[in-house]
């Protein structure tokens, strides 16, 4: 009798899916959608394996392509049950987070391409404030060489802020990067040193960082503790745990960005020995060259300027994206009527991009091309149909004849060129 009690319990215990809700809540043209997923808000949902997973639908808001977007920047958006919220004062009063006196440094050395913090940048400053929750007075620190023009540090979560800005930190110059955290790795003591494992430089020089500390660093490291950090292995196939190191090369959304209070971002002092990072180096950087933006492989490019089924005025468009020096990319569209090769398609069918701009003119959205532009920083729209899904996705839009903006765009660029040249000219 015991033995079939127990197996009556272990029946009753298992969970039994509802494929219809599930397919409720994808489908934002359903008509429960709404219900379904306010009922889901604030719980747990069981993912397309049978996992407990939080609702990812209470960070952020579904988009009008029905994919979850996170607001970086507060701006306005289309919230889920497609109303329209616009930031309020509140918003931008967030409480002040003090740190006064600390007795701890968590630092963070960001990839700051252009001089301005990334998401994954934001993903880790988000990190360092939950390792830092979980001890007393700890500061997050921000690392940054280099010219910087971010803004909003303080939204960021930046505590203090360690700005190296003499020229032997420009361009690529890990040996003169690394004598500068060494320094500061003597003058702080630091809890932590987290970089972007990346491609920009962050797992370079968080490698070369650990070597020279002879310390043993979490790579590809997604979740993370005070007590347990767990990395991906294994092109990705396996999750790897262990203690928690001092020095973590992280992925990108580790951990969400602050977006709930305000901070100090406060310049920290440090004294540090510029001859030391002016040694004699083996690598050197030569500046950066000249090259054909359409030899950029759509994959890798950063500035992208994509024609859909709106562009009639094909010379124009490949015209303007010379003079812009943007990799040219197309919709499927513009593929299938022959205008652009079948390489340049962007979408879930052609290429996926992670352009840091993606400019789109005359391109209406379809949920393939939504798909693949996903992981794009900025999206900019060219568009005369306001209520296109492209328009609704894109950061900046412009309601008007794409011509006459390709041809302001090219005037622009070539002018700034030609003031550029000058400059060169009247300096020799």
């Amino acid at each position: 009798m015991s033995n079939f009690s127990s197996n009556d319990d272990a029946l009753h215990s298992v969970f039994r899916r509802d494929p219809r809700t599930e397919w409720i809540a994808r489908n934002r043209l359903h008509p429960l959608h709404d219900s379904v997923v306010s009922a889901q808000q604030g719980g747990e949902v069981r993912g397309p394996t049978g996992l407990l997973r939080k609702n990812p639908h209470v960070v952020g808001f579904i988009g009008p392509n029905g994919l979850k977007r996170i607001d970086r920047a507060n701006g306005s958006f289309v919230a889920i049950g497609g109303k329209k919220r616009v930031p309020s004062a509140k918003d931008s009063q967030r409480p002040l987070h003090l740190v006064e006196n600390p007795e701890g440094y968590i630092m963070v050395v960001g990839d700051m391409i252009g001089g301005r913090l990334t998401s994954h940048d934001k993903d880790i400053l988000g990190l360092a404030h939950q390792l830092a929750a979980e001890k007393s007075k700890v500061a997050v620190v921000l690392v940054c060489f280099g010219e910087n023009k971010e803004t909003q540090c303080d939204l960021a979560g930046v505590d203090r802020v360690i700005h190296l800005e003499d020229n032997v930190f420009e361009g690529f110059a890990p040996e003169a990067r690394l004598s500068v955290l060494q320094q500061i790795e003597t003058s702080y003591q630091p809890m932590h040193w987290l970089f972007p494992d990346s491609v920009h430089g962050g797992s370079d020089l968080g490698s070369r960082l650990a070597a020279r500390l002879g310390e043993r660093p979490a790579t590809q490291a997604w979740q993370v503790t005070s007590e347990k950090t767990i990395s991906r292995g294994a092109s990705g196939s396996q999750d790897i745990s262990r203690t928690t190191p001092r020095i973590l090369m992280l992925m990108e959304e580790c951990a969400n960005a602050v977006e709930d209070t305000r901070h100090e971002a406060l310049p920290l002092a440090l004294e540090y020995d510029v001859s030391m990072a002016e040694g004699d180096h083996r690598l050197i950087d030569q500046g950066q060259i000249d090259v054909d933006s359409n030899a950029v492989p759509l994959a890798e490019a950063e500035f992208i300027l994509s024609a859909g089924n709106g562009i009639h005025n094909w010379d124009q468009f490949h015209s303007a994206a010379a003079a812009l020096r943007a990799t040219e990319g197309a919709s499927r569209v513009a593929v299938d009527d022959g205008f652009m090769p079948r390489s340049r398609q962007v979408g879930a069918s052609g290429t996926w991009v992670t352009a840091r701009v993606y400019l789109a003119v005359g391109i209406s959205g379809a949920i393939q091309h939504m798909q693949g532009i996903g992981q794009c920083d900025k999206v900019v729209a060219i568009n005369t149909d306001a209520g296109c899904d492209m328009v609704k996705r894109a950061d900046l839009a412009v309601i008007a004849d794409s011509e006459a903006i390709l041809a302001e765009l090219t005037r622009l660029a070539q002018q700034r060129e030609l003031s550029k040249e000058e400059e060169e000219s009247d300096a020799a």
